[in-house]
């Protein structure tokens, strides 16, 4: 009888060890999956961000996009910027008293060319034949006010012709008052309104101080 006992007891022990097992290889299984799923997952991830990238190709490389399909149709684009100046230095542009001349003259010109070499500057941007290109550059209370128009008949957005035309616009400012105030600051540097190509209609959120 203690024979027959101990069998019996033996048998319950090795079924509840194969259930150990069969529990613990059910568990591997999943974290298994689970692994697997979490590195789908974030190729997944990976395919869609440079699916969004358009100026990333499908080895995460930068490229040109190519406008070759996409239709011709008028755009438009308007930026802004301010530097920050001086009293001093306030004054003397309204003086038109500086060594290097006339700042609010000099750094339109400047804007209206370099829009017209961004592709040269930006290294993904296409070359396209502006239709018209305005800057202003406006002395107010306390900085230089910079505005620009860009507009084009192309296959791509002319937003980046409008931002380097105040960029730039703003830098000539820089170079053209720093021996009277070498604390300028660039603020604001944004883009206002673009019209034009597959995104519509955009307009800054936040009113201009133009």
């Amino acid at each position: 009888m203690a024979k027959k006992k101990r069998s019996t007891t033996s048998v319950a022990k090795k079924s509840n060890a194969m259930k150990r097992v069969a529990v613990q290889a059910r568990a591997t299984k999943k974290s298994g999956a689970l692994q697997l799923g979490g590195v789908r997952s974030k190729v997944n991830a990976r395919a869609a961000a440079h699916q969004m990238l358009t100026h990333v190709d499908a080895r995460g490389r930068a490229a040109m996009v190519d406008v070759g399909q996409k239709a011709v149709t008028a755009r438009r684009a308007v930026a802004e910027a301010r530097v920050i100046i001086s009293a001093e230095l306030a004054n003397r542009i309204r003086k038109n008293s500086l060594a290097k001349g006339n700042v609010l003259d000099v750094a339109r010109l400047a804007g209206i060319q370099a829009a017209k070499r961004t592709d040269e500057l930006i290294p993904l941007c296409h070359s396209l034949p502006l239709d018209s290109i305005q800057v202003r550059a406006e002395l107010r209370r306390d900085h230089v006010y910079i505005w620009s128009e860009a507009k084009v008949t192309a296959k791509t957005g002319v937003e980046m012709e409008a931002l380097l035309a105040v960029a730039i616009a703003a830098l000539t400012v820089i170079d053209m008052g720093k021996s009277i105030d070498r604390a300028m600051t660039i603020q604001g540097l944004r883009m206002l309104e673009k019209e034009g190509g597959r995104s519509g209609h955009f307009m800054a959120g936040v009113k201009s101080r133009r």
